[in-house]
C-alpha cells in the first residue's frame, strides 16, 4: 500500500516474527507511563495478540503497525485506538524504542503515514492525542504534524506516587 510507504520508513501489518520486538516493548518498564500499562505481558499473551491482529479495525476498535526501516528491522509501533467510526475520530499513539533510532525523522514520518491514511483510507474527520506535560520531545512531533493543544488534564496520571498532568491535542481533518 502506497499510502504507508514513506522515504525513510513504512508502516506494517503486525507478524508472528513480531514476538520478541513487542513483547521487548511492552516488558520495558520505562515506557509504561505512556501507555498506561501496570504489568508485565507473557510472551504467550503477545503471541494470542499477534494471532488475532489481523482482525478489522472496525470491528476491533484499534490498528498496532510497525514502523519499519527498509532494511525490515522493526524501529517502533504506530497505533491507532479508540476508534470511532460513527464520531470519525481516533487516537494516536507512537513509540520508537531505541534511542539511536530517535531523531532520524522515523517519528515524523510515521506520523505522517498514519495521518494520511486515517483521513483518506479510514474517512477520520479527527484525530487526537494525549501527551504527558514533560514529554518534549512528542509534544514537538505531534505539534509540528498540526496537532492543536486542546486542554491540560490537571493530576490526570498517577506515576510514582505522584500526579502528572496531561495534554489534549486534536488535529482536525478540514
Amino acid at each position: 500500500m502506497i499510502t504507508l510507504k514513506g522515504s525513510e520508513i513504512y508502516l506494517r501489518a503486525l507478524e508472528p516474527e513480531d514476538l520478541e520486538f513487542v513483547y521487548a516493548i511492552e516488558n520495558d518498564e520505562s515506557v509504561w507511563e505512556i501507555s498506561n500499562t501496570q504489568t508485565p505481558y507473557s510472551k504467550f499473551l503477545i503471541k494470542q495478540y499477534l494471532e488475532n491482529a489481523h482482525k478489522d479495525i472496525f470491528e476491533v476498535k484499534q490498528l498496532r503497525l510497525v514502523v519499519s526501516s527498509y532494511g525490515n528491522e522493526p524501529v517502533g509501533l504506530i497505533d491507532i485506538f479508540d476508534f470511532d467510526f460513527k464520531n470519525k475520530r481516533a487516537g494516536i499513539g507512537i513509540l520508537i524504542k531505541d534511542a539511536k533510532d530517535r531523531d532520524k525523522g522515523y517519528g515524523r514520518e510515521a506520523l505522517q503515514l498514519l495521518i494520511n491514511y486515517s483521513f483518506s483510507h479510514l474517512g477520520l474527520h479527527q484525530l487526537y492525542c494525549n501527551i504527558s506535560e514533560e514529554n518534549k520531545a512528542s509534544i514537538k512531533l505531534f505539534t509540528n504534524q498540526g496537532f492543536v493543544n486542546v486542554g491540560l488534564k490537571k493530576d490526570w496520571n498517577h506515576v510514582n506516587g505522584s500526579y502528572k498532568n496531561e495534554y489534549l491535542f486534536q488535529l482536525i481533518n478540514n
